[in-house]
């Protein structure tokens, strides 16, 4: 059934960056709002053990997601399970639709969509996944300590993750379908010179091998891009580093982005190129890309959309047609 509300801030998303805000904005006494999107939890709800979430030694990435949504939702803000399908940030109050036929109307906006890891798209990558296939070699490289890994892809990612994973693992195979990388020349410099890392030219990934009962990786088969050639080798992990792709369908033809898409904030600051729109978390981050950096980017957001309330309360205001756009033009590399 249809129906309009309005609301002082309305949070859209809800990983670590949404349900931070959500608790701030509570705090704020703003009564937020907090649609969960298509995957309540966010990307950590596909990661099993996290060691590095600030008192937890170990926690599961379920587990943690549902205590933060518990938080907000102890602190006042209301939970929707509903998927905003369109966002007009033409004028104040902003203007979001749910798929559930709910029109939401709010006076500032936080996102915090996040960002989505690229995959290949193969079954066994699938089936595999969070039992010995990763996206997050930060998040997961430490349970791998003295095995042999690999890595696939050819950019920035892929290298930076593949020297990372040197910490722990005795060997890392980096898997690039080409024999050029696309990372950065001092990224790759260091790459091979370090003894720990072999590079597979010419190569991409078939398939991932390994146990049924526990679900476990032991290995990946491996096509040689010119001849064909099936290639076995013996691995406990398998890390896709394909690049990120942040989940920005809502605001991509309207807010500035960079770097591929990423949502682009001010220096220091969550506000974006439209005032009361705020941006925190992976939607924005190229960088970090960590639960704990956004979670304080949420705690940002809503303070700084607090201030903004403050200061514009009473008012309605008509953004000129396609305010935001214009300067997106050093959006997309």
């Amino acid at each position: 059934m249809s129906e309009t509300r309005h609301m002082k801030v309305l949070i859209i998303g809800s990983g670590p960056a949404g349900y931070t805000a959500a608790v701030y904005a509570s705090r704020a006494m703003l009564n937020p709002v907090l649609v969960q999107g298509i995957e309540p939890g966010g990307q950590l709800t596909t990661t099993t053990e996290v060691e590095n979430w600030p008192g937890d030694t170990e926690v599961q990435g379920p587990d943690l997601m549902i205590r933060m949504q518990e938080h907000a939702k102890a602190m006042g803000t209301e939970i929707i399970g509903d998927i905003i399908t369109d966002l007009d940030l033409g004028q104040r109050p902003f203007t979001a639709k749910g798929d559930g036929g709910t029109t939401y109307m709010a006076d500032a906006v936080i996102l915090a969509t996040g960002a989505r890891a690229k995959w290949l798209g193969l079954p066994s990558e699938e089936k595999f996944k969070g039992f010995g296939v990763s996206a997050c070699a930060t998040c997961d490289g430490f349970f791998y300590r003295g095995q042999e890994i690999v890595v696939v892809g050819g950019g920035n990612t892929a290298v930076e993750e593949a020297l990372f994973l040197t910490n722990f693992a005795s060997k890392v195979t980096l898997v690039h379908r080409r024999d050029e990388l696309r990372a950065e020349k001092i990224l790759i410099d260091r790459l091979m010179k370090n003894p720990k890392i072999e590079p597979l030219w010419f190569h991409e990934l078939e398939e991932v091998t390994g146990t049924e009962n526990p679900l476990g990786v032991e290995g990946v088969k491996l096509r040689h891009t010119q001849t064909g050639e099936i290639t076995e080798i013996a691995a406990k992990g398998v890390f896709i580093a394909i690049g990120h792709a942040p989940s920005n369908e809502l605001v991509k033809d309207v807010l500035e982005t960079h770097m591929g898409g990423y949502v682009v904030t001010k220096p220091d600051s969550t506000e974006t190129s439209i005032p009361g729109v705020f941006a925190a978390g992976d939607l924005t981050d190229h960088k970090y890309r960590q639960a704990v950096t956004s979670a304080g980017m949420g705690c940002m957001a809503a303070l700084e959309a607090e201030r903004f309330l403050a200061e514009t309360a009473g008012e309605e205001t008509s953004l000129p047609l396609g305010y935001g756009a214009e300067i997106g033009s050093s959006a997309a590399e």
